[in-house]
């Protein structure tokens, strides 16, 4: 047996919530450098308002993490880290640590085991709520890891606690929920492909005893979930990286950054930065649902000893 054995009494909705939140913070400390090298990678060639002078050409995974360590020092990896944790506390409790209970409501009394349809929804669900509740914490992350590409009189952002305000006055309230529908569409999108993915390929490897409920079939269902959820998401998140890191007047609408980027790009657009983002999310998903699974166990075996 590799890692903690299967407990007898389920985690309850609490354990879950909490631990999808510690898991989500875990993955993207680990994996937070190749975040950023796919937000600049996607912005890049992007037309400006106001132009900039001043540009840094990025090529590849390697070559972004490089020139920017070279040009804006190592902490530039890390930009937005503060933002990213808040969000995932919110947004990870949310989306992943919900699921289970959502998609328990969508099953119907009786049935002997859940079907593809309450998967779904309970994916779709969660991370619409997620989202709605996460938005503003996601438009700082991002603004703060595209903020180091500009030349430093430029720069927009001191700190995470700026950037709220900054946005909050430049742009209103609503500026904080920026890209909200593409956002929703898109994690709307990833949760299918990794929470839905993982539960179909998890139960699939348990159920013809290919592998035990361990480590190494944890690895193997979440790698499958973040390959399948790069693919069926990365068009959605080009667009709405783009959006959300767009200044006033840029673009009118969600719609109208689609078609700047359709006509720029081409179809290829919907793509750029597809690498990374496997890396990012392919890695995070390995890192976050084999901490999600140890961390639900730890905490049923640390309840008993507290009570």
């Amino acid at each position: 047996m590799v890692g903690l054995k299967p407990p007898e009494v389920p985690p309850t909705a609490t354990m879950k919530f909490v631990s999808a939140g510690m898991a989500g913070c875990i993955a993207d400390l680990c994996t937070f450098p190749l975040d950023t090298a796919k937000v600049r990678l996607q912005i890049q060639g992007e037309v400006r308002i106001p132009r900039s002078t001043s540009t840094v050409e990025y090529r590849g995974v390697l070559g972004t993490l490089s020139t920017m360590v070279r040009t804006e020092g190592p902490r530039s990896l890390y930009s937005g880290l503060a933002a990213g944790l808040q969000r995932q506390m919110s947004f990870a409790s949310i989306r992943i640590g919900l699921y289970d209970s959502v998609k328990q409501l969508y099953t119907p009394k009786g049935a002997e085991s859940t079907g593809l349809a309450a998967r779904v929804l309970a994916g779709c669900t969660t991370g619409a709520v997620a989202v709605t509740c996460a938005q503003p914490t996601d438009v700082v992350k991002v603004r703060f890891q595209a903020n180091g590409a500009l030349p430093d009189g430029a720069r927009r952002y001191s700190g995470t606690v700026d950037a709220y305000r900054t946005i909050a006055r430049e742009e209103g309230v609503r500026g904080l929920w920026r890209g909200t529908l593409p956002n929703i569409a898109r994690n709307a999108i990833i949760n299918c492909g990794e929470l839905v993915t993982y539960d179909l390929i998890k139960d699939a490897l348990l159920r013809a005893q290919l592998m035990t409920d361990n480590v190494p079939c944890h690895f193997v269902a979440a790698f499958g979930a973040g390959f399948c959820a790069t693919v069926v998401a990365s068009p959605v998140d080009v667009v709405k990286t783009r959006y959300m890191n767009a200044g006033p007047g840029q673009y009118r609408n969600v719609l109208s950054c689609l078609l700047a980027l359709l006509m720029q790009d081409g179809v290829a657009g919907f793509y750029k930065g597809f690498v990374p983002s496997f890396l990012r999310l392919g890695s995070w998903n390995v890192v976050m649902f084999i901490s999600y699974e140890q961390l639900q166990r730890a905490a049923v075996l640390v309840r008993p000893a507290q009570s």
